[in-house]
């Protein structure tokens, strides 16, 4: 709830900033002379409307897409002793955590890796890959539930969703208030909407939309840090150590899909700008963050 109501809080903030700012910049002056002008309260309640919509109902979604792009199947009736441990363990974790129990699948793949989706902590998926089970001593295996347990609790699937929900609303505002002055100040167009308004907006939300991913993935780097440590917490600080290097292992590492990336266990390697769009930091640096916190 309190995640909720910051929501709000930072969303009203962040609407009397821009108001303010755009009557600060002179832009409403600007907009009224063209003639046709612009209702920016209006337009930046429709913004955040469909900007929060768009994230929101990717995260609702998010469990049902995760099944059906990653192929999960759910372990609902232990069918050997891995499946049971497995059951067993994210029981002990989730309850640990203070979360709801998760459902827990597993998704055909030779790579290792992992992740956690939902809507809420009470309402998550925990799936690893059989290349995960395959390839790591079942201690690794603990720590990497450990990890995607902790991002359930940590809320990180709905901090994300929000931040992009608030990105989406700066994308949608600025890209139409763009698109409105090209039509007026370029194409002279005094009513209605001209090429130069559809313009703005096609080319001004691909620039934006560059720009916001950057934030989105720093973002999603520093909460890749919190849940190693909840994953230590929970299964234990050598244990984690062990996996992340186990993990380094991997030659060719097949990435998860754009949409669970942000949750996996695993990311790529950093090659110069490839940096900044990256969802997890590189394994040497979560590494040395555990080595480095008290024991």
């Amino acid at each position: 709830m309190s995640r909720i109501l910051l929501f709000f809080a930072i969303n009203i903030a962040i609407m009397f900033v821009l108001s303010v700012s755009m009557q600060v910049l002179g832009i409403n002056t600007i907009l009224e002379h063209q003639g046709g002008g612009l209702n920016l309260t209006v337009l930046l309640i429709l913004s955040a409307v469909f900007g929060m919509a768009g994230s929101l109902i990717s995260l609702a979604i998010s469990k049902w897409m995760a099944k059906k792009m990653m192929g999960v199947t759910l372990i609902e009736m232990p069918s050997n002793q891995q499946e049971q441990w497995l059951l067993s363990t994210v029981e002990m974790q989730a309850r640990e955590a203070g979360i709801g129990m998760p459902e827990v699948g597993i998704f055909n793949s030779p790579q290792p890796n992992a992740f956690a989706t939902g809507m809420s902590k009470n309402s998550a998926l925990v799936a690893v890959s059989s290349g995960l089970l395959d390839n790591m001593r079942e201690g690794e295996v603990e720590a990497v539930l450990g990890h995607e347990v902790s991002h359930i609790a940590n809320g990180d699937m709905v901090t994300l969703a929000l931040i992009q929900g608030i990105l989406n609303t700066f994308i949608i505002f600025f890209s139409r208030i763009i698109g409105h002055l090209l039509d007026r100040l370029v194409f002279k167009i005094e009513r209605g909407h001209g090429p130069g308004y559809w313009i703005g907006i096609i080319f001004v939300q691909l620039i934006l939309c560059v720009l916001a991913s950057t934030i989105v993935m720093w973002f999603s780097r520093r909460r890749e840090f919190k849940a190693d440590a909840g994953g230590a917490y929970l299964a234990g600080r050598e244990k984690m150590i062990a996996a992340l290097r186990r993990l380094q292992q991997v030659s060719d590492p097949q990435p998860l899909p754009d949409e669970m990336a942000a949750f996996g266990i695993s990311g790529g390697i950093p090659t110069g700008l490839k940096r900044l769009f990256m969802s997890h930091p590189p394994l040497q640096e979560r590494i040395a963050a555990l080595e480095n916190s008290q024991h």
